[in-house]
């Protein structure tokens, strides 16, 4: 029994909570976690936890912005209390990625979208592609003085900026001679030097031919302002279309996929760092964060777990003949964790790498999950093996598998080059949407995922799956924490 020690346990994965306080010879802490009519949060806590060590078992599963606001909560009751040091265990750590495959370059972001909500958004924009605005072509007869940075103006001059440098001395000059009163004739009025410039601007959707805009550059006393004079060019905005409708086309999107405009995209790891400590959390435990720099937006200590001995122990008594086998990586992200492991069992390591290099027909998304001939036509990534894996027993290692496309590709490329045997090993498998489907369909053979996230409904529909516990080393974890020890430990050793 631990003294002075409460384990609390939210309500995303109360089973692993349950492991860990049964692994620590203690019972979990009282806490009552129910919800109003409107679907608030409401939370009391049944025992007194002032001056006592708290832990906060939430994991970044299931409704995860509401879970992720139970344990703020949580956290804050606890802080109100007036417990001594309050961790939080978040096992699986939620907003700790930022998916890439869900933004274009033209401005617009693709979400995944569940089917009731594709008819909500399938009229938006006339099941057009949103283009960020273009720029207005002006009349010059019309059109005023358009300011614009001096920075920005002097950059883009093509004259050089050692003419402009004399110029703008000489305005100068005269400016301060008449404020000093040297000159005790009416200052004469300065003539604007008028230069012309052509400048090129950037297709927003990709398109080959620039917008040409000639205008001129006025310097002044104040300012640098541009005129624009004429736009002999006209643009073409793209038609590309995310919800297509009947009778309409598409234009290829190719270009604007490459070398479009990247529009802003928010990244909420600050945001989650700060509301996490601003809640009163003194340390947070976690596992296998998808980008170890995630650790860098707190202020507080993060310890992240490796769930690296696990799947060692795994490996080593339930893989026959694993010496033989080849560690495979589905992508370039995860090489430098599957590489660890083919280094620590000496085994071979094999990588799929991503090429993009071939053109198919644009996805519609009035049939998700399907390609159809729309008239348009975009890139996606050529896959490749590098490395050896015919007629050999491949192990896929990754972190987490949220729809499973990439560990489901990775196979079957695998099985196409020979591999005998496939087997997915993976930290935080999600399976959100249709992943369990993809997974049965795949070539793998046996899928092993760890308990950070409940696997009670997955197994049940996969028999593929089967699951590795990290109960121990979290309340490993957090004795070592209680009790002052270190946490390096847990790596050079293998956990029993």
């Amino acid at each position: 029994m631990m003294r002075n020690l409460v384990v609390l346990n939210g309500s995303s994965h109360p089973q692993l909570g349950e492991s860990i306080c049964k692994r620590l010879g203690t019972t979990p802490g009282k806490v009552t976690l129910k919800k109003f009519a409107n679907q608030e949060t409401n939370i009391e806590i049944g025992e007194s936890v002032r001056g006592a060590e708290v832990f906060i078992v939430q994991s970044g599963c299931g409704n995860v912005n509401d879970n992720f606001m139970e344990l703020l909560i949580l956290i804050a009751a606890c802080r109100t209390a007036s417990a001594n040091k309050i961790t939080a265990v978040i096992p699986s750590f939620p907003y700790a990625r930022q998916p890439g495959a869900t933004d274009r370059k033209t401005g617009t972001t693709l979400s995944r979208l569940d089917a009731d909500s594709v008819d909500r958004y399938k009229g938006m924009y006339n099941g057009q592609l949103p283009l960020t605005p273009e720029l207005e072509h002006i009349d010059p007869t019309k059109a005023g003085p358009v300011p614009v940075p001096l920075k920005l103006a002097l950059k883009k001059q093509t004259k050089s900026t050692a003419s402009v440098a004399e110029e703008v001395p000489q305005s100068s000059a005269q400016s301060q001679s008449q404020e000093d009163g040297l000159n005790s004739s009416p200052a004469k009025a300065v003539p604007r030097n008028i230069q012309s410039k052509t400048e090129s601007i950037p297709s927003l959707d990709g398109a080959k031919d620039a917008v040409t805009r000639i205008s001129t550059i006025s310097i002044s006393q104040s300012n640098i302002v541009v005129t624009p004079l004429t736009v002999p060019k006209e643009k073409t905005i793209s038609t590309h279309l995310v919800f297509p409708t009947p009778g309409t086309t598409t234009v290829s999107a190719a270009a604007a996929e490459s070398n479009g405009y990247k529009h802003w995209t928010a990244r909420s790891g600050t945001l989650i760092a700060n509301l996490l400590v601003t809640a009163g959390a003194d340390h947070v435990i976690t596992m296998d964060l998808h980008d170890p720099q995630f650790q860098g937006f707190f202020d507080i200590p993060v310890d992240n777990l490796y769930s690296q001995p696990l799947i060692l122990k795994h490996i080593k008594e339930n893989i026959p003949n694993y010496a033989s086998a080849v560690i495979v990586s589905p992508d370039a992200g995860g090489a430098k964790r599957a590489t660890q492991i083919a280094d620590k069992l000496n085994m071979d390591f094999a990588l799929i790498h991503k090429d993009r290099r071939i053109k198919v027909p644009t996805r519609s998304m009035s049939n998700i999950g399907t390609l159809t001939a729309t008239g348009g036509s975009h890139f996606v990534s050529d896959m490749m093996i590098v490395g050896h894996v015919r007629n050999r027993v491949c192990i896929l290692i990754d972190d987490l598998a949220d729809t499973s496309i990439t560990i489901t590709q990775a196979a079957k490329i695998l099985k196409e080059h020979g591999a005998t045997k496939i087997y997915a090993i993976i930290t935080h498998a999600i399976m959100s949407g249709d992943a369990i489907d993809r997974i049965n369909d795949s070539p793998i053979d046996e899928v092993i995922v760890s308990n950070t996230i409940p696997q009670d409904d997955h197994i049940k529909r996969c028999p593929k799956i089967k699951v590795f516990d990290v109960a121990p080393l979290l309340a490993e974890a957090i004795r070592r924490i209680h009790n002052g020890e270190s946490i390096s430990f847990l790596f050079e050793k293998d956990v029993a």
